[in-house]
């Protein structure tokens, strides 16, 4: 495994007490990076952060409540005095079925969490990386925010958001010392499965040429490198890691 090196750099992980997120932490603590986990339920959060390191904070954070968000981001500059990146990774699939089926509470709810809490950690840290003039920001998108995913409306339409804020919000700080990306992966095998049904399930795998879904180990290594100083130049951009599903 390459060490990439994130040493004296802080990183917010939200929806990172389990999963890609997790896996994510793993990596950067390796590489030298202190995390800050940032999960609606305060024991995950501090379980994790434990197991990670000691120099980690595991943080209760709602995602879609901008205050609670706005909270969390001052605790975590307080804590660590500064911000040098975010991995915008708390997100729920919803339920699975046509979207006239849907109420307009389940949309909503897939929504906030997904597009709205983006907005909302990236609206509350970026002014603390202004102060650097450094971050980088990864926002978790998925191949369902290119293709659309059928009975995934609400999912499918929130993660096609996070690519466009992504690209706008790229743009808007390209002439600064922090990149904005987000990745697209294909399913990897995490707790998120567990709201899909296994016809589902196989529906997405027969999709991907490599013929298996993602490993999480190979979601945070390229994560980590979009996170890392190396990443200098490429902003507002959209890395597949679909194994072959989506290549543009």
């Amino acid at each position: 495994m390459n060490r990439i090196d994130m040493a004296g750099r802080t990183v917010v992980i939200t929806g990172g007490a389990r999963g890609i997120g997790y896996a994510i932490g793993e990596r950067l603590v390796q590489s030298g990076a202190r995390v800050a986990i940032w999960d609606l339920r305060l024991d995950d959060s501090q379980t994790s952060a434990a197991a990670l390191s000691k120099d980690c904070l595991g943080l209760s954070v709602d995602v879609s409540d901008s205050l609670s968000v706005e909270h969390a981001a001052q605790q975590t500059r307080a804590a660590f005095g500064r911000i040098d990146g975010l991995v915008n990774g708390a997100g729920i699939t919803g339920p699975v079925k046509p979207l006239a089926e849907y109420s307009v509470d389940e949309w909503r709810s897939v929504v906030e969490v997904n597009l709205t809490g983006t907005f909302n950690c990236c609206r509350s840290i970026v002014p603390i990386m202004q102060e650097n003039d450094y971050g980088r920001i990864v926002n978790i998108s998925s191949v369902a925010g290119k293709e659309g995913n059928p009975n995934l409306a609400a999912y499918s339409a929130a993660k096609a958001g996070i690519i466009g804020l992504t690209k706008s919000l790229g743009k808007e700080l390209a002439k600064t010392g922090i990149a904005v990306n987000c990745i697209t992966p294909t399913t990897a095998k995490t707790k998120i499965l567990d709201s899909l049904t296994p016809e589902f399930i196989e529906y997405m795998r027969v999709r991907i040429p490599r013929d298996r879904f993602a490993e999480l180990h190979e979601i945070a290594a390229m994560v980590a490198w979009m996170l890392s100083e190396e990443n200098s130049f490429t902003t507002a951009a959209t890395f597949d890691l679909s194994g072959g599903r989506t290549t543009y």
